[in-house]
């Protein structure tokens, strides 16, 4: 026999099945049974895209209107006399060769990685460590820049990465629950039209097939979308 909890009973009766407005959306998720702590919001898009194919294995990152409501711990593979300024930016630690030793000993107490071009020939004895973790820096990304210490404030303050899976599904945050609704209405929005402006050139039929935000105790609630080019026919 099935337990079903306390709290999956509650939130049965508030669960919206037919897709819904953004704001709608947003207003749903504050229905549900609350819990002690402030839950995460997430967004998952399923998109009309093939993985398998080079041109169509999303993968990006940006910065949301409204933050997502937690710092991360970066580090910066970079030149010294970038160095000083990738910490006063918010860098964990910042070095060359140094630092690649520190990692390649065990040390992964971060989130995210940054690297200048001229570091990825240090950066990549890493690969088989940090790969499999995604941590990697990646142009794709945009944690392989010329502009180290402007990334590293970006993902300090919370900048978002994306990357689709196999079954053409991006998973990213957008904010607490104890955000305003307004404020993860707007950060939702942003990250819809984000993803419309990747849409691989390759991808055929539908693109955006569905889009749920929820809490990370919450059911999900689907997003209502029309494309862009829909509207103005």
């Amino acid at each position: 026999m099935q337990y079903t909890t306390k709290r999956t009973k509650n939130n049965n009766p508030l669960r919206v099945k037919d897709p819904v407005e953004p704001a709608a959306a947003i207003a749903a998720l504050k229905k549900f049974k609350p819990t002690k702590f402030d839950q995460t919001v997430n967004v998952c898009f399923h998109l009309g895209i093939d993985t398998a194919q080079a041109d169509q294995a999303l993968r990006g990152s940006l910065s949301l209107p409204k933050g997502i409501g937690k710092t991360k711990k970066v580090i910066a593979f970079c030149q010294s006399d970038v160095a000083k300024d990738a910490l006063a930016n918010g860098a964990l630690k910042a070095g060359g060769e140094e630092l690649v030793a520190e990692i390649e000993k065990g040390w992964m107490d971060f989130d995210v990685a940054i690297a200048s071009p001229d570091m990825m020939r240090v950066v990549s004895k890493l690969g088989k460590v940090l790969g499999p973790k995604g941590l990697m820096p990646s142009p794709k990304a945009g944690t392989v820049t010329t502009n180290v210490p402007q990334a590293v404030k970006e993902y300090s303050a919370g900048k978002v990465e994306y990357r689709a899976d196999k079954g053409g599904n991006v998973h990213a945050v957008i904010g607490k629950m104890s955000f305003k609704d307004t404020d993860l209405v707007e950060n939702l929005e942003h990250f819809i039209r984000a993803i419309e402006k990747v849409r691989p050139a390759t991808a055929k039929g539908v693109y955006i097939k569905k889009i749920t935000v929820s809490g990370v105790m919450t059911p999900g609630v689907p997003v209502r979308y029309v494309n862009a080019a829909e509207t103005e026919e």
